[in-house]
Order: C-alpha cells, then structure tokens, then sequence
C-alpha cells in the first residue's frame, strides 16, 4: 500500500503514469470506446467511473501548461458546439483538482480516435455515459 495515492490506479496504470514524459498523452475512455484496438498499452478499469479515473490521475499527474489544449474531449457527432453532462463533469474536475487548471478542447470523432492512437496508454473504465472519453497531455512538476 502506498499513501496518498488514490486506489483505483492500479500498479500497471501508476506504471505507465509514471513512465510517461513531458507532452505524452493518456486516454481515459468509456466502455464503448475502441480501447483495445487501438491502444500501445491498454489498462482496463471495468466498474469504474471515467470521472472518477480523471480525478484520480490529475491527483498524480500534472496537465502540460506550456500547450493550449492539455485536455481534450470528443465532439458529439452531428452536434460539434453540444456538451454532454459528462463533459461538464470533466471540466468541473480539471478546474478543482490540475495543478494548471485549462479549458478543455474538442476533437471530431474520428480525429480523436487518430490521436488516441498516438497516446501512450488508454484506460477503458466502466463509464457508460456517452462521450465519457477524454485525452489528457502530461505536464512537468517544477523543481
């Protein structure tokens, strides 16, 4: 056991949150999402609630501050301005728990699912609100 780190991060996630540099990307995605198609490393948090996975890793992990969108969500298709309550919900986290808070930004559909591709790692957690997906840049933590 470890203190202060939240217990839904599984070993394999803390690993990888931790192996990850400056400007390296993370997904956070719902059940729906292609996770295992498309990740390099797929952690599976099943049961778990992609707002809770959020608040756990931005307790860990610092957002980039040096780029304009460190946070991105998917557009609802056919509906680009549309907020699902679950973005709401991302934003309201970000705000009150990164280090640097920043104004999440948005991706087409399929543009997100190419940038995932890129990612790091995606977490598939249990969420099955849809649009439960975001991809978070990692940041520095200052000397």
């Amino acid at each position: 056991m470890l203190r202060n780190i939240p217990g839904i991060l599984s070993p394999d996630l803390l690993h990888s949150l931790r192996a990850m540099g400056h400007g390296d990307t993370i997904v956070i995605a719902d059940a729906n999402f292609p996770a295992t198609a498309l990740a390099q490393r797929c952690h599976r948090l099943d049961g778990i609630k992609a707002t809770d996975v959020l608040e756990a890793v931005l307790r860990v992990m610092p957002l980039d501050s040096f780029v304009p969108d460190p946070a991105l969500v998917m557009e609802v298709v056919d509906d680009p301005i549309a907020v699902p309550p679950i973005v709401v919900e991302f934003q309201d986290i970000i705000t009150n728990t990164a280090d640097a808070p920043a104004r999440l930004g948005r991706l087409e559909r399929f543009a997100f699912y190419e940038r995932a591709k890129s990612a790091f790692a995606i977490v598939q957690t249990g969420e099955t609100r849809l649009y439960g997906n975001i991809i978070l840049k990692k940041g520095v933590i200052a000397p």
